[in-house]
C-alpha cells in the first residue's frame, strides 16, 4: 500500500481532501456487509494502518531529502573551488595580454618611424628621377625636327604618354614665349594628338563594352582640357540609333537607367555626366521630335491635341526620372541635378508661345461650327430678334388686332413645337470646352492661366448660353400665343423651361469642374463668378417672362371660352337633367389637363410650386367672376358644383401631382360658396358660419346667395339677418 500512497501523493496537483475521500471509498468497499451495512471496526483498523504507513513513508522521504541535501552541498564546494581556479587563470591571462599589447604597440611605432624615414629618403630620389625623365622628354621637344621618342609613338604606351604630355603641357604654359615658342607649339600639338587618341580609344572601348578600359581613360582625361569632349563622345555614342520609335517617350527611362549604371562605373563625377546625358535627350532628341510633330499648324484641332500630348508626355517622362532619382524636383546645379521644369521648357522649345490665342480661336470655331450644324439640321436660319418693352407692346397690339380682324398680323409662329434646344449639342460643346480648359491649365504659365481662362469662359458663355439658350428663349417667348386667342393656345414654353434648367445645370457643373480650378486663389475668380451670375439672371428673367406669358395665355383663353361658350341655361335648366359638368367646363378642363400635364412633366421644385399655384389662383379668380354672371336654380347649382369639382381636379390634383395647399383652400372655398346655391333657406345661416366660409367677407356670401333664382321669391335676405 505504501507504493500506492506514494503514487497518489506525487500526483499534480495534489488534493488532501480528495486523497481522504478515496481512502474512505476503499475502506467502505472492504468493510461492506450484507444489506448495505459495514463493519466500523474494520474501517478503524484500515485508517489506523494507513496512518502508520504514511508515517513510515514520511520518515523514508525525510531520510532521502537529507541525503540529497548533503550531496548538493558537496557538489557546491567542488564547483566553488573550480570557479576560483578559473578566475585566477583569467586574471593571469589578462595580465599577459596587456603586456603583449604594450610590446606590440612599441614595435608598431618603431616600424612606422622607420617607414617614414625610408619614405622621406626615397621621395626626393623619386621626384628627382621623375624630373630627370621629364626634362629628358622636354629636351626632345626642344630639339629641332619631329619628336621620335618611342613613348609618344607606341600605341601601347598611350597612358604613360598621356601622363607625360599633360605635365609637359602644364610646364610649357610657364615658359617664356620668345625662346620656347616652337617647343610650346610642338607640345600643344602632341597634347591635342594624344587627347584625340584617348577619346578614340574611349569610344572603341565603349563599343566593345570594356568598362575597365573606359574607366582608366576617363580618369586620365579628367586632367585634360578635353574631358568634356570625352563625355560628349560617350553621350553621342550611347544615344546613337536610340529613341527612334513612334513613342520615343516610353524609351527614355530605360535608356537613362541603363546608361546610369555605366556612367557610375566609368566616370569619377557620375552626377554631372548623367545630368548632361539627360539634358542632351531633352534638348536634342525630344526637342527635334516635338518640332516635327508640331510642324503643321493648319489644323488647329490636331495641332493643339499634339501640343497637349507632347507636353504631358514630356512631363510624364520627367516625373519618371524624378521617381528614379535621375532628375531633381528642385534644382541643385552644384550637384549636377536638373529641374524638371527646365527640362520640359527645353524640350518644348517655345512651342507653347501663342497657345492662348490659338486655343481661343479653336474653341470659337468649334462651338460656332457645332451651332451651325445643329441649326442646319433643323433647317432653321437664325434671325436677329429685337427685344425690349416697345417690341413686346407692338407684338401684343398686332396680335390683338389680328385676332379681332381674323388676320395674322403679328406672325406668331410656334415652329411646330420645336424648342431649338439640344442637350446633346450642349454636352458636345461642353466637352470641347472642357478639353480647352484642361489644355489651358496644363500649357499656360501661372501668369497666363487666369486671363486665358476668362477669355475661354467668355467664348463658352457667348456661344452656349447667349447664341443657343438665350436665342431659344427669345424664340420661345415669341411663339407663346396671346391671351385673346379664340383657339386653345399651344404652349411649348414649359418644354423650353425644362431643357433650359438641364442645360444651366450642365453648365454649372462644367463651371465648377473645369473653370474654377483654373482661377482658384486669383483675382479673376470673382470676375468670372460675376459673369456667370449676370448671364444666369438674364436667362432667369426671360424664363419668368415666358412663364408669365404662358399662364396669361392659358387664363385668357379660359376666360374667353367661358364667356362665349357658357350658356345661361347651363345653370337654369328646365326639367330633370343628369347632374354633370357643363360642356364649356368639360372643354376647359380637357385643355387644362393637357396644360398641367406639361407643367408637371417639365417643371420641378420651386418652379413647379410657383407656376401651379399662380395658374390656380388666376383661374380661380376667372371662374369666381364668371359664376357671378349667372342665376342658378337647384339643378343649375348642382351643375356649378360639378364644374368647380372638375376645375379643382384639373388644377389642384391629388397625391404626387398636388398643387400647393393655398390652391386647394381657394377651390374648397369656391366649392362651399356653390353649396350656398343649393342648401335650403333655413340652413343658410348655419352653412355661412361653417368652418370653410366663416373667414370670408360677408359681402362675398351675400353676393353669391343673391345668384339663387329663388332669392327674391323666398325672401332669403330675411334668413341672413344677424349674420356677423
Amino acid at each position: 500500500m505504501i507504493n500506492q500512497y506514494l503514487k497518489e501523493l506525487e500526483q499534480d496537483p495534489y488534493d488532501p481532501d480528495e486523497f481522504v475521500e478515496r481512502m474512505v471509498r476503499r475502506s467502505m468497499q472492504e468493510s461492506q456487509l450484507k444489506d448495505d451495512e459495514f463493519d466500523p471496526e474494520m474501517i478503524h483498523d484500515i485508517f489506523t494502518q494507513a496512518i502508520q504507513d504514511l508515517k513510515v513513508l514520511q520518515e523514508r522521504q525525510e531520510r532521502k531529502c537529507s541525503r540529497l541535501e548533503q550531496a548538493v552541498q558537496e557538489e557546491e564546494k567542488q564547483y566553488g573551488a573550480k570557479l576560483s581556479e578559473i578566475m585566477d587563470q583569467h586574471s593571469h591571462c589578462v595580465t599577459v595580454f596587456s603586456s603583449l599589447d604594450e610590446r606590440m604597440s612599441r614595435c608598431g611605432g618603431r616600424a612606422l618611424e622607420v617607414g617614414e624615414k625610408l619614405g622621406a629618403a626615397r621621395a626626393p630620389r623619386a621626384r628627382a628621377a621623375a624630373a630627370r625623365d621629364l626634362l629628358s622628354h622636354l629636351a626632345n621637344f626642344l630639339n629641332p625636327g619631329p619628336v621620335l621618342t618611342d613613348l609618344f609613338n607606341d600605341p601601347n604606351k598611350l597612358s604613360e604618354a598621356a601622363d607625360v604630355i599633360q605635365k609637359l603641357y602644364t610646364i610649357a604654359q610657364e615658359l617664356p614665349p620668345d625662346k620656347f615658342e616652337v617647343a610650346k607649339k610642338k607640345i600643344e600639338a602632341k597634347y591635342d594628338e594624344i587627347e584625340r587618341n584617348l577619346i578614340e580609344e574611349f569610344v572603341k572601348a565603349q563599343n566593345q563594352g570594356n568598362l575597365v578600359k573606359m574607366k582608366t581613360i576617363a580618369n586620365i582625361m579628367t586632367n585634360f582640357k578635353g574631358y568634356s569632349q570625352c563625355v560628349d563622345a560617350f553621350i553621342e555614342t550611347s544615344q546613337m540609333n536610340t529613341l527612334l520609335g513612334k513613342d520615343i517617350f516610353a524609351a527614355v527611362l530605360p535608356l537613362c537607367k541603363k546608361n546610369y549604371t555605366i556612367i557610375s562605373s566609368v566616370f569619377p563625377n557620375p552626377d554631372q555626366v548623367m545630368s548632361k546625358f539627360v539634358l542632351n535627350i531633352f534638348h536634342l532628341k525630344l526637342q527635334k521630335y516635338i518640332q516635327t510633330k508640331l510642324a503643321d499648324k493648319n489644323d488647329f484641332e490636331k495641332y493643339l491635341r499634339n501640343l497637349y500630348d507632347m507636353y504631358t508626355s514630356t512631363q510624364r517622362v520627367c516625373e519618371e526620372l524624378v521617381v528614379a532619382g535621375l532628375v531633381a524636383a528642385d534644382g541643385n546645379t552644384s550637384a549636377g541635378d536638373l529641374r524638371r521644369e527646365a527640362l520640359v521648357s527645353g524640350a518644348m522649345a517655345g512651342a507653347t508661345e501663342g497657345y492662348s490665342a490659338l486655343e481661343t480661336r479653336r474653341l470659337k470655331a468649334v462651338l460656332a461650327n457645332a451651332l451651325g450644324v445643329y441649326y442646319s439640321e433643323k433647317q432653321h436660319v437664325k434671325r436677329q430678334i429685337q427685344g425690349g418693352g416697345f417690341q413686346e407692346l407692338r407684338r401684343d397690339l398686332q396680335a390683338v388686332i389680328g385676332t379681332r380682324a381674323n388676320i395674322n398680323i403679328a406672325q406668331i409662329e410656334n415652329y411646330g413645337g420645336e424648342t431649338f434646344l439640344s442637350e446633346k449639342l450642349v454636352q458636345k460643346m461642353l466637352n470641347d470646352a472642357k478639353m480647352s480648359f484642361l489644355r489651358c491649365k496644363t500649357l499656360c504659365t501661372s501668369n497666363e492661366l487666369p486671363s486665358t481662362a476668362v477669355v475661354l469662359l467668355d467664348v463658352v458663355i457667348q456661344h452656349l448660353l447667349i447664341e443657343h439658350v438665350d436665342y431659344a428663349l427669345d424664340l420661345g417667348l415669341q411663339s407663346i400665343p396671346i391671351a385673346e386667342n379664340k383657339s386653345p393656345p399651344q404652349i411649348y414654353f414649359f418644354e423650353i423651361v425644362n431643357q433650359t434648367n438641364k442645360i444651366v445645370k450642365m453648365f454649372g457643373e462644367h463651371f465648377q469642374e473645369s473653370v474654377l480650378p483654373c482661377l482658384s486663389s486669383t483675382s479673376k475668380q470673382a470676375e468670372c463668378v460675376q459673369k456667370k451670375t449676370v448671364v444666369m439672371e438674364q436667362l432667369e428673367n426671360k424664363l419668368d417672362a415666358g412663364l408669365e406669358r404662358a399662364i396669361a395665355a392659358v387664363v385668357g383663353w379660359v376666360k374667353l371660352h367661358l364667356q362665349t361658350e357658357q350658356k345661361k341655361t347651363d345653370f337654369r335648366p328646365e326639367g330633370d337633367i343628369d347632374t354633370i359638368a357643363s360642356p364649356a367646363c368639360l372643354t376647359v378642363v380637357s385643355y387644362l389637363n393637357t396644360v398641367t400635364d406639361k407643367i408637371y412633366a417639365n417643371l420641378d421644385g420651386d418652379n413647379l410650386n410657383a407656376v401651379s399655384l399662380e395658374l390656380a389662383v388666376r383661374l380661380h379668380r376667372v371662374i369666381y367672376e364668371h359664376l357671378q354672371n349667372f342665376q342658378f336654380n337647384s339643378a343649375g347649382a348642382m351643375v356649378a358644383i360639378c364644374d368647380v369639382r372638375e376645375y379643382r381636379s384639373a388644377l389642384c390634383g391629388r397625391g404626387a401631382r398636388s398643387a400647393p395647399p393655398p390652391a386647394h383652400a381657394l377651390f374648397d372655398a369656391l366649392h362651399a360658396l356653390c353649396n350656398l346655391l343649393l342648401v335650403k333657406p333655413e340652413n343658410l345661416h348655419q352653412v355661412c358660419e361653417g368652418e370653410t366660409l366663416a373667414e370670408l367677407d360677408q359681402s362675398i356670401l351675400h353676393n353669391f346667395i343673391q345668384l339663387r333664382s329663388d332669392y327674391k321669391s323666398h325672401k332669403l335676405s330675411n334668413f341672413l339677418k344677424g349674420l356677423s
